[in-house]
């Protein structure tokens, strides 16, 4: 059995506890917060289950196995390096830390005393991105990828410590590379804060890759409509995945550009386009989380490193801080 222990039960922490403890071999037996309130909602769902105000009294307890962090990311570190150095796993709300020096210190932590770690990077284990993960690697369906363009905007919710690259942009880069699989070159950031002169609540990211390779994400608090819609571009196949829809999240289409004489002339390119079928692949319901807290089990029980480890969620926070440096710089060219 592994006995966790959660530290944050405000918004994502309750669904975290209930998927921890639905999974086979595993049992949330204690839960920190500061807020009172919170702590008796704990008391009141399990009551077999501890609580306290100060998480240090779960990163040092030895019925203890490994640790959620489920708290600000300002304090992810914090606390995450108390976990490991108590000898827990840890389990880590996304974004991962709020430096590339903070993940590295975490990671090499981990590696000293064989522990895992794993990002929440929820996404990943969605149908919809496992399902467009086999089409694009298992099967090659895509071909040679020419660009990811993901949007993800929405009116609020504004967060008073990051701004909206560092709350809803870890999402698209954490799928981004997964699916891609690449290290990227460089990036441009923009964007900008109207009503937070610190924080921007619009912004628009784009990163390039070797080979022609492309990206761009769009994130955005003030938006009158929501939108979770991710197009991936190949030279064979393209794919259009819109997250809001229940019954054709992910829909192929056998559409392309086909160049048929190449030459240095550009008058001389004669461009066709081709447009065949589309088709709909079945994606899998189950919730996402379920899948992610079984996985961070079997990882620990496995001894496996999981696909969303430190390693993941510092490549993920290396992007959001080059981002923010661009975004201060109004839009300059980062190089990774």
């Amino acid at each position: 059995m592994v006995r966790i222990g959660v530290v944050g039960y405000g918004y994502w922490g309750p669904k975290v506890v209930r998927n921890i403890n639905d999974t086979d071999g595993a049992r949330v037996t204690a839960v920190s917060d500061l807020n009172s309130d919170a702590r008796k909602r704990a008391q009141r769902a399990y009551p077999f289950i501890g609580t306290c105000s100060d998480y240090r009294d779960i990163v040092r307890s030895p019925d203890i196995d490994a640790v959620a962090v489920i708290t600000p990311v300002a304090t992810h570190f914090e606390i995450a390096k108390s976990a490991l150095e108590n000898g827990k796993h840890v389990f880590v709300e996304k974004p991962f830390t709020c430096t590339v020096s903070q993940a590295e210190e975490l990671i090499e932590s981990a590696e000293k005393r064989q522990l895992k770690i794993m990002v929440d990077h929820t996404f990943l284990f969605t149908g919809a991105v496992r399902k467009i993960k086999e089409i694009i690697t298992q099967n090659g369906t895509l071909g040679e990828l020419y660009y990811f363009d993901s949007t993800r905007v929405n009116l609020g919710q504004f967060q008073h410590d990051v701004n909206v690259v560092w709350d809803l942009a870890p999402h698209d880069l954490s799928i981004m590379d997964y699916l891609l699989m690449k290290n990227p070159d460089a990036l441009i950031a923009t964007g900008q804060a109207h009503f937070n002169h610190d924080l921007e609540d619009v912004a628009y990211i784009t990163i390039y890759f070797p080979e022609k390779l492309i990206a761009h994400i769009n994130v955005n608090w003030l938006s009158p409509v929501k939108v979770r819609t991710t197009l991936i571009g190949g030279d064979k196949k393209m794919l259009v995945w819109n997250d809001l829809d229940a019954d054709q999240k992910v829909i192929i289409y056998d559409k392309g550009v086909e160049v048929t004489n190449c030459t240095k002339n550009i008058y001389d390119l004669l461009v066709s386009y081709r447009s065949g079928d589309m088709w709909v692949p079945k994606i899998d319901h189950i919730e996402a989380l379920k899948i992610e807290a079984e996985y961070f089990v079997h990882c620990i029980k496995e001894d496996r490193v999981p696909i969303n480890d430190g390693q993941a969620g510092l490549r993920v926070v290396r992007l959001l801080e080059a981002a923010n440096r661009s975004l201060k710089n109004r839009g300059e060219m980062v190089y990774l």
